[in-house]
């Protein structure tokens, strides 16, 4: 619950970028998923600190002379408590 009120501001602001800037600018994305749905994703996946970190990563590398295609979020790691 706490997770998902930390993440939630963020969400708002990322799903603004689609619906109100993204569709008039050219798309340059060079991966898939595009880097803002990798953002809200790597959110609800690891929270805000770990998915915060991930979606920033992600953006940096986002531009001609980093990487391109396929580039899904990874996945959570599992608590090693037994």
């Amino acid at each position: 619950m706490i997770k998902r009120i930390l993440i939630f501001p963020f969400l708002l602001l990322i799903r603004f970028y689609q619906i109100a800037i993204s569709p008039y600018t050219p798309a340059s994305c060079r991966y898939s998923p595009t880097c803002s749905q990798y953002a809200i994703e790597a959110l609800k996946v690891h929270g805000l600190f770990r998915g915060g970190w991930l979606a920033l990563k992600r953006i940096f590398s986002c531009h001609p002379w980093g990487g391109s295609g396929y580039d899904p979020v990874p996945e959570k790691e599992a608590d090693n408590k037994k």
